[in-house]
């Protein structure tokens, strides 16, 4: 299968600038530079980046070279976003994020070329810009631009507005510098994407290319981004090799094959065997475990993947032996939670945290060996409970029945 037959099968061509056929020659021909750019709005990229990461893999491993930009210019600026103006980052704050990402970049693309904007953009004078850029770009083509379209209503910033002209201007840099002949993107980039294509073809009268892929989105409709509240960052410090694997496992089995044809590098026969076998046996979720394998195992490497498997195999057995307080508490999100304050009888601390709701519940639950505290059953309704039992000094697990948890926080 060719790269370009790859890439379709995959979903992950959008809209093409140009013919697509032109598009497919490029793909499936001689190496070629390439480019891929974020602007630096956090200290991390998120999961809701990582299929762009992929998509430059996926080129590179083809034999093509990613230069993959930071846009230290353009995050000055802000992109538009749909709703209202991205609010103004200062230059210690943008300088910062730019080194978190250029570090991820590094280990996740090795074979990038990593580039700033603002190396370029820095010492470019308004007026030479205005004369050099602006007269290319006619005002009613940035008006027609569907994401500018949709601020006119709520008002839009000039700088915003200018915004498209600055990242099409990274293309012509890109080609001219880099031999960059093409862009990949997000959808939602298409407009700043066809301004750079336009302005190659009439500042240099030569031929650009690009493509976008289709913004990924979660069950509900949403992207994975920290505007959307559910950002899962690719800095472990931020989000833990568990916590993304736990959000993984949990994937609607409507979006598991979109997922596993975008987010994993396995071969088209590998994922349709996988399928095949999670639509004969649903209850093993065999397509949601390797993704979320595959997923972590290329962001934080295979240990981080094994240890995310083990860590969610014990806490679904109750076993906390061994898991640090972190992991548990990205694991069990959602569970109530309660001071403990004081040492008393176990009895005393299900019926006043609501964990039993009568002392005579307790004593039944007690009883039948239904209660557990850090996964060691309980009897006696006497038993001390104390602040020394605490894993790392911070929580205590208790269990009721089953299923049902309280954490008890010191």
């Amino acid at each position: 299968m060719s790269l370009y037959e790859d890439l379709k099968w995959r979903g992950l061509i959008k809209d093409v600038a140009g013919e697509e056929s032109e598009l497919q020659k490029v793909l499936d021909g001689q190496p070629f530079s390439f480019y891929w750019g974020t602007d630096p709005t956090a200290d991390s990229l998120h999961l809701g980046h990582y299929s762009s990461l992929c998509m430059a893999k996926r080129l590179a491993n083809a034999g093509h070279h990613p230069v993959l930009l930071c846009g230290g210019a353009t995050g000055r600026i802000g992109d538009p976003r749909p709703t209202a103006e991205r609010e103004i980052i200062s230059e210690e704050t943008v300088n910062k994020n730019i080194s978190g990402i250029k570090t991820q970049i590094s280990r996740l693309v090795p074979t990038a070329e990593l580039v700033d904007n603002y190396d370029w953009l820095k010492n470019y004078s308004w007026l030479n810009f205005l004369r050099d850029i602006g007269k290319y770009i006619n005002v009613n083509y940035m008006l027609g631009k569907d994401i500018i379209q949709r601020r006119l209503e709520s008002g839009i910033t000039f700088a915003e507005f200018s915004y498209m002209l600055m990242q099409g201007y990274d293309f012509v840099h890109l080609f001219q510098e880099k031999k960059c002949i093409m862009q990949v993107a997000g959808s939602d980039q298409w407009g700043n994407i066809t301004t750079g294509v336009d302005l190659i073809r009439k500042m240099l009268d030569k031929t650009a290319y690009a493509f976008t892929m289709p913004l990924i989105l979660d069950s509900t409709g949403k992207k994975f981004g920290k505007s959307e509240g559910n950002a899962l960052w690719l800095n472990k410090d931020k989000t833990s090799a568990y916590e993304i694997y736990q959000y993984l496992i949990n994937t609607d089995d409507a979006k598991v094959l979109e997922y596993l044809k975008v987010f994993t590098f396995l071969s088209k026969e590998k994922i349709e065997e996988i399928y095949a076998q999670q639509q004969e046996h649903p209850e093993t979720r065999i397509a949601q475990k390797t993704l979320a394998w595959e997923v972590v195992k290329d962001i934080h490497g295979k240990e981080e993947a094994d240890n995310a498997v083990n860590v969610s195999q014990k806490l679904f057995a109750g076993d906390f032996k061994g898991l640090s307080v972190k992991d548990i508490l990205s694991g069990m999100k959602g569970v109530p939670s309660f001071k403990f304050e004081k040492e008393e009888p176990v009895i005393d601390v299900l019926v006043n945290n609501k964990i039993a709701q009568s002392r005579r519940e307790a004593r039944e639950f007690l009883n039948a060996k239904a209660v557990f505290v850090n996964g060691e059953a309980v009897t006696d309704e006497n038993q001390m409970i104390t602040k020394d039992m605490a894993l790392e000094g911070k929580i205590l697990i208790f269990r009721r029945g089953k299923k049902k948890y309280f954490i008890g926080q010191i």
